[in-house]
């Protein structure tokens, strides 16, 4: 938690939130904006961001809709029907119900200064890791295993800078993955390879009247490129937050549930409304993204070392998109990417701030692919999931800012991160291994060039 001064200068603008006159009463007031003012274009970008920041940066009360209604004893962990830790009421943490708002696990900016260095949308340390759907936390090691055993997920929470230029990318991808497909059925007999902006995401054929899957890498059958979530669940940030707002506080978002529909039992309905997830959509998009210092010396070198040890094959430095303007849907469709379109935003324009390409579209420095690739035993999960050991590429782009790594904070250093790699990574890590010191460090130091953006609320020059 911050003291209130930090949490004050983060803010884009204070709010003063809605109380009855002698009764405390919700915190967001939901709607904050209705669906049809967002369409009808009459507020500004700046005044959309603002609204959106609200919902992130609101801490949700029980008025609000906080929390799960009755305890649900047939399935005590779905959202909507958990129980809360010691019968407290309110907090469950070990199964979401773990905060009031987004920006709890969105608040670091940069980790690589002490103190550290805050901005609204960023990651955080293992203490806001969740904790991810667990029937059993072995603590004592009762079972002999030598660890504590968990058979659910821990993550730990990623930043959203820049967050706009990949949902673009990914709906760019996901409409080629869809066109190649269409490709191959009106071609039957015929292998087609699934490749776009340069990443292969294996091969598609169609024949005897239904499509052969077999060979389809690193993406979902459904050809549907993911970019958000470790294992490659979310197509957008929309899609993400409608499940972060019921399994982190127990909001219930309209569009999952229906309107006046009190799905949950907790006396509360139209929690999260659709033009709420309309405005936090927008701002989390077009936060600035993370820049790169020049390499210069060591980094100079530690950067063709990157490419000739093979690292940059999955952290492709930069992909490129078609588009500048990234469109928002509602309701999104998934393998139609830009069906439904009921607004758009320049992210050339500050505050995203991405560069132009040379001919049309915008520059993404990510360093990664958007596909998942798997990572080694040694990295796996126990979720009893086939993508236990799978997770999509990690974006680069920021990481000499936001330790710790790996998809639940492991690694607390890019050395460990590094060496922590396995599976499809394997080569790539023994040849780091194999390096001189003074090679390894450049590899470092190239990396501690890649950084968030220094003042989340404005874009930084080139």
């Amino acid at each position: 938690m911050f003291p209130r001064s930090c949490c004050t200068v983060l803010l884009l603008a204070s709010v003063a939130f809605p109380e009855t006159s002698n009764t405390e009463g919700p915190r967001l007031g939901s709607p904050v904006v209705t669906q049809e003012r967002i369409e009808t274009g009459e507020l500004t970008l700046n005044e959309l961001r603002h609204l959106g920041e609200r919902v992130f940066a609101t801490p949700f009360n029980k008025h609000d809709g906080y929390g799960d209604g009755p305890m649900d004893a047939i399935d005590p962990t779905t959202p909507g029907g958990r129980p809360t830790l010691q019968n407290n009421g309110t907090f469950l943490r070990v199964n979401g119900l773990d905060g009031q708002t987004c920006l709890e696990c969105h608040f670091m900016a940069s980790n690589a200064v002490v103190p550290a260095r805050f901005g609204v949308g960023g990651f955080a340390g293992a203490v806001s890791n969740a904790f991810f759907l667990p029937t059993e936390i072995d603590m004592r090691d009762d079972a002999g295993a030598g660890f504590a055993q968990f058979d659910g997920r821990f993550i730990n929470p990623p930043f959203l800078f820049g967050s706009g230029g990949v949902e673009l990318l990914g709906k760019e991808m996901t409409a080629d993955l869809q066109r190649l497909k269409a490709e191959a059925f009106h071609n039957p007999g015929t292998d087609v390879a699934l490749i776009t902006k340069g990443v292969s995401f294996g091969v598609i054929r169609y024949e005897a009247g239904q499509f052969d899957l077999s060979r389809i890498e690193g993406v979902n059958d459904d050809l549907v490129v993911r970019p958000f979530g470790r294992k490659g669940e979310f197509p957008t940030t929309r899609s993400f937050d409608v499940e972060a707002m019921m399994f982190h506080f127990g909001m219930q978002p309209v569009e999952a549930v229906g309107f006046d529909v009190d799905d949950d039992g907790d006396g509360v309905v139209n929690e999260i409304a659709v033009g709420d997830l309309s405005a936090l959509e927008i701002f989390n998009t077009t936060l600035p993204r993370p820049r790169q210092e020049t390499a210069k010396g060591p980094a100079r070198d530690g950067q063709r070392l990157f490419e000739h040890l093979g690292c940059a094959d999955c952290h492709i430095p930069q992909l490129v998109t078609e588009r500048t303007s990234l469109t928002y849907s509602f309701p999104e469709v998934p393998t139609d990417p830009f069906a439904n379109v009921f607004y758009e935003a320049d992210l050339r324009a500050a505050p995203a701030g991405f560069r132009p390409a040379v001919g049309a579209g915008l520059v993404v420095p990510l360093f990664a692919d958007l596909k998942r690739h798997d990572m080694g035993p040694g990295l796996a999960e126990s979720f009893g999931s086939p993508l236990d050991s799978q997770f999509t590429t990690a974006r680069l782009w920021g990481v000499a800012d936001s330790a710790p790594y790996l998809h639940d904070g492991r690694a607390l250093t890019l050395t460990d991160a590094i060496l922590l790699h396995g599976g499809e990574a394997a080569a790539a890590r023994d040849a780091f291994a194999a390096l001189t010191d003074t090679d390894r460090s450049a590899v470092i130091a190239f990396l501690r060039t890649l950084r968030t953006p220094h003042n989340p609320r404005q874009p930084d020059a080139e």
